[in-house]
């Protein structure tokens, strides 16, 4: 019986050690997700995704894309980042009905392999400005020309109408369906999902920089690498909505700053919000004479406050705000995706009205108030004598002694007698026998 569980324990060690061992034979991909605008953030998760890659020996990289588009710059980084990497890069524009647009459809034809998912499309790739805007002709003609020379360079080991294909989106805007873009020859494969990527991909032959690799794909390994804390936060505040909002807070708290200084957490805050706003509005394609609307209005509603007009100048920054957001953020030719939210603008422009409004109105409330502290409180109120009061006695006033001596017109006080506060000198009170 000893002997048998000996050899138990060592038959079971030796399964564990050959399944260790397969595991490890495995392939690795290492998952990275693109969603939303190119963005510097961005292009710095892949890039560090690629760099995490080639340290642990990964078999390749799967880069699942769906995106609209952004900047020629970010595009750049990107596209060079792909191309120098030394593992394979597999660029998978998913889920069903997910977009390669405009940079996508360039980074998606940098992959070293490239595959769709049923319903997605790419493509509608033509040059516009920061903006949006239609650029100068000539200007326009340069970056169509030079980002053309980059697409024949990516694409021309497809064939030539692969490379037509590529032209087209650049020069007319055009966008194709997976299928279309597969019988281009534009990309290797279309799959339903990943796990069935990897088991089309198996054996395909990518041209890396140290030459022509076959990808072991089959029965790989997929891990996910998510965007870093910082990344994300970064990516957030590329967000139109969230700049504004931030622009908005910013303003405001250093606004409260500047009228009541000393307390320095508005101030932090408001430094803190306007630096993580212009970071955005950096990246973002915004109109800057925006702002000055922006800040009119906030101008606007501190005179309200110091020179009541009755609401007038509260209603004129309200509306300030709203065109001073939509100028910045909405100007004509921006993509629909770089837009602010119109209702976001007109709530966040109201809600500061209101609040305006409302330190308006509590400032007008407390110029009605009777006067609560110092000497014009006592004039007019009621005391009694605590002693005969001629050229001098004293009164008490609402349970305090004062110095007191008879006014000129009043009878004579007598220690008891009902009083009346007629004038204040200092701390001595003149008083009249009620």
């Amino acid at each position: 019986m000893r002997i048998a569980r000996t050899l138990l324990v060592l038959g079971a060690m030796a399964f564990a050690g050959a399944t260790a061992h397969a595991q490890d034979e495995q392939p690795l991909i290492l998952v990275l997700n693109a969603t939303g605008p190119i963005t510097p953030p961005m292009a710095e998760y892949i890039g560090r995704g690629l760099e995490v890659a080639e340290r642990r020996g990964a078999e390749a990289v799967l880069l699942r894309l769906d995106t609209p588009g952004g900047s020629i710059d970010t595009l750049q980084v990107i596209i060079l980042s792909i191309r120098a990497s030394k593992v394979p890069v597999i660029v998978y524009v998913a889920p069903n009905g997910a977009m390669a647009a405009s940079a996508g459809a360039l980074i998606t034809m940098a992959g070293h392999a490239s595959a769709m998912a049923p319903e997605s499309i790419i493509g509608a790739s033509s040059v516009v400005g920061s903006g949006g805007e239609e650029l100068d002709p000539t200007l326009k003609a340069k970056q169509s020309e030079s980002l053309k020379a980059t697409v024949r360079g990516l694409v021309e080991r497809r064939g030539q109408e692969a490379t037509r294909l590529a032209q087209d989106m650049i020069d007319d805007a055009k966008a194709v369906s997976a299928s279309e873009a597969l019988d281009a020859g534009l990309i290797d494969e279309i799959a339903a999902d990943q796990a069935a990527l990897f088991e089309q991909l198996d054996g395909l032959e990518v041209g890396m920089p140290d030459g022509t690799r076959a990808l072991r794909t089959s029965g790989a390994v997929a891990e996910t690498m998510e965007m870093s804390l910082i990344e994300q936060l970064l990516l957030i505040v590329t967000d139109p909505n969230i700049v504004f909002i931030l622009l908005s807070l910013g303003v405001l708290a250093i606004q409260v700053e500047l009228t009541h200084p000393g307390t320095w957490v508005p101030g932090f805050i408001g430094v803190t919000c306007l630096a993580l706003a212009i970071y955005g509005l950096g990246v973002l394609p915004v109109n800057y004479f925006g702002l000055v609307f922006i800040l009119t209005a906030f101008v606007l509603f501190v005179l309200e406050i110091k020179a009541p007009t009755h609401g007038a100048l509260t209603a004129a920054g309200v509306a300030s705000f709203i065109v001073g957001a939509l100028v910045l953020f909405n100007s004509p030719g921006v993509p629909q995706f770089e837009r602010v939210s119109v209702p976001l603008v007109v709530g966040v422009g109201v809600g500061f009205g209101l609040m305006f409004g409302a330190i308006l109105a509590f400032a007008l409330r407390a110029q009605r108030l009777p006067i609560q502290m110092g000497k014009e409180t006592l004039l007019g109120k009621s005391g009694i004598a605590r002693s005969n009061i001629g050229q001098g006695g004293q009164v008490q006033v609402d349970s305090e002694l004062w110095t007191a001596e008879a006014a000129d017109d009043s009878a004579e006080i007598r220690k008891g007698d009902r009083v009346k506060v007629v004038e204040v000198h200092g701390v001595r009170v003149k008083v009249r026998k009620v």
